[in-house]
């Protein structure tokens, strides 16, 4: 367990337990535990046969999450998101609520030897598995097109490309390795204006994170079997934290939402298509007053919720 620090303060959690309208007797699964805030606060409400299944595919957070949730009805489960159908159908179980919080932890942010952040000289890792592909591997083996490409499609950068020439000549007299090294190259590929208005480095770090980590396919994969692991009644409630994972979920939304699709002059429907679902509340939430002063890292959180027919 983490000492002298919370792992991850949950977010916007009185608004989640709320979207997922939590049935002591309900069966819910929690498929990015982390340090177990928002697993905790489901579980602690279930009796009665009530069951949460705690996914995450970070082993430093099952250890976490399963140490908080130790003696309530609560099982963990190692393994990224996108099987969480698997999860439910080996158990023969559909589910009551999903809630999927998107992005990176507190605790990966601020553990130096992760490499998530580059406010801290550690290892260029970003694995959230701690498996496979690090960032140093992509940074150093990638052509300066497809590191341009992640870096403007996943950070939506202006300055991909001087960023990507950058870093082909820096790796040409040696690896890069760090973040560390990693943020002075992005800081010398910038305007020097960029560099005083603010830290240049947050979009290209995270466009990197995911990219190493596969998330925006991930994601899509994740939401289409998490509709399907729904009993009818049941919701499926999303955090997101940055505009092309709260583009890919309003989308998802909005068909699963999406009724007759025939053109407006048909005297009758003969699509036959009926709403699978409908949205718990149009626009998505976003944290209170009192929660973004108390934790800065809610602020560009977006909660959005779809209730399945």
């Amino acid at each position: 367990m983490i000492d002298n620090k919370v792992y991850h303060v949950p977010v916007m959690l009185a608004e989640v337990l709320s979207d997922l309208a939590v049935k002591p007797d309900g069966i819910y699964l929690d498929g990015t535990a982390g340090g177990g805030g928002h697993s905790f606060a489901i579980a602690e409400q279930l009796t009665n046969g009530g069951r949460l299944f705690a996914m995450d595919q970070d082993p430093d957070a099952i250890a976490e999450a399963g140490a908080r949730l130790k003696g309530l009805p609560a099982e963990m489960v190692h393994a990224n998101f996108t099987e969480l159908g698997n999860v439910l159908a080996a158990h023969n179980m559909k589910a009551d609520g999903i809630l999927l919080d998107l992005g990176v932890s507190s605790h990966e942010l601020d553990e130096g030897a992760r490499g998530f952040s580059y406010h801290q000289d550690a290892p260029l890792d970003m694995r959230m598995s701690q498996t496979g592909r690090t960032a140093a591997d992509l940074v150093n083996t990638l052509s300066e097109q497809e590191l341009s490409e992640i870096i403007f499609r996943y950070g939506e950068e202006k300055y991909a490309r001087q960023i990507a020439a950058q870093i082909i000549a820096a790796r040409a007299d040696k690896p890069v390795m760090t973040t560390t090294e990693l943020a002075d190259i992005i800081k010398k590929a910038v305007p020097a204006k960029v560099r005083r208005e603010k830290n240049p480095c947050k979009k290209t770090f995270q466009a990197i994170r995911i990219a190493v980590n596969d998330e925006l396919n991930c994601l899509t994969v994740a939401l289409d079997a998490a509709f399907d692991a729904l009993k009818p009644g049941g919701r499926l409630v999303i955090l997101t934290f940055h505009s092309l994972e709260d583009r890919i979920v309003k989308q998802a939304f909005a068909k699963r939402c999406t009724g007759c699709t025939c053109p407006p002059e048909f005297p009758v429907c003969v699509c036959g298509r009926k709403p699978e679902g409908r949205l718990v509340h149009r626009k998505p939430l976003t944290a209170s007053a009192g929660e973004l002063e108390q934790n800065p890292r809610s602020r560009s959180a977006k909660l959005r919720a779809i209730e399945k027919l």
